[in-house]
C-alpha cells in the first residue's frame, strides 16, 4: 500500500516507517501540517496516518478539509491525546481509527492493513438503517422504531459493520478482526455471545433483522 505518513515527532515518524516499510509498504513522510494539507489534496495514498498535534496546520483541521472535499481515504489518527473525548472527536470528524501514544509498532501495522483493505468509500455515509432500526453514525446513536436503544462500543461496531453490509454474510472471523482487531481464533463464542446481548436490545426488530447463518456468521436482512 502507499501509506502518508504526516508526524512532526521525526525519530518517531522514522521508527513507523522503516516499519511500515519492511512490512512491504511504501511511505511518504511529512512533518509539517501545511506540507501534509497540500499532500492530501494533490497526491493519492492508500491510507493516511496522522498525527493530531501539527505545527503550521493541526492534524484535525487536515482530517475535516479531507472529508469536506469528499476525500474519503482511511486516516488512522494516531496522537498522545488518548481520552475518550478526544477520541470520539477524532472518529466523529471523519477519522477511520485512533491509536493513542505510545503504541506498539506492530499493532499500528496491523490496524494500518485493515484500513487499507476496507471497501472504497464513494461518500461519507452518516446513517444506516435496516427496517425500523437506524443508526446514526455521527451522534452515534441507534433507534428502534423511534426508541433510542442504548448499546455498548462493541455492540454498536457489530451492528455498523453488519448495516454496511446488509444483505450479505458477515463472518465470525470478519467480525472478530474488525470489532476486537483479532489476527487469530480465540477459541470463544465471544462473538455469539455480543450478537445475542445486541438481539435482546434491539427487541423484537433485532431477531427480525440480523439473521444467523449457521455455521458462517450473521447477516443483516434489510
Amino acid at each position: 500500500m502507499k501509506i502518508l505518513l504526516i508526524e512532526d515527532d521525526r525519530t518517531l515518524a522514522d521508527y513507523v516507517a522503516r516499519g511500515l516499510r519492511e512490512s512491504g509498504h511504501s511511505v511518504d513522510q511529512l512533518h509539517d501540517g501545511k506540507d501534509g494539507l497540500f499532500a492530501v489534496a494533490e497526491q493519492q495514498h492508500d491510507v493516511v496516518l496522522l498525527d493530531r498535534m501539527l505545527p503550521g496546520v493541526d492534524g484535525m483541521t487536515i482530517l475535516q478539509t479531507m472529508r469536506a472535499a469528499n476525500n474519503m481515504t482511511p486516516v488512522l489518527i494516531v496522537t498522545a491525546l488518548g481520552e475518550v473525548d478526544d477520541r470520539v472527536e477524532g472518529l466523529r470528524k471523519g477519522g477511520d481509527d485512533y491509536l493513542a501514544k505510545p503504541f506498539s509498532l506492530q499493532e499500528l501495522i496491523a490496524r494500518v492493513e485493515a484500513l487499507g483493505r476496507r471497501p472504497a468509500r464513494i461518500g461519507q455515509v452518516e446513517r444506516l438503517s435496516a427496517r425500523g432500526l437506524e443508526m446514526d453514525l455521527l451522534s452515534r446513536q441507534v433507534r428502534v422504531r423511534g426508541e433510542e436503544v442504548r448499546l455498548t462500543s462493541r455492540e454498536f461496531q457489530i451492528l455498523e459493520s453488519l448495516l454496511r453490509n446488509a444483505g450479505r454474510v458477515v463472518t465470525r472471523t470478519m467480525l472478530l478482526e474488525s470489532v476486537w482487531d483479532y489476527r487469530f481464533d480465540p477459541q470463544t463464542n465471544i462473538v455469539d455471545q455480543h450478537v445475542s446481548r445486541l438481539r435482546q436490545k434491539l427487541g423484537d426488530e433485532g431477531a427480525a433483522v440480523i439473521e444467523t447463518v449457521r455455521g458462517v456468521g450473521y447477516r443483516v436482512n434489510g
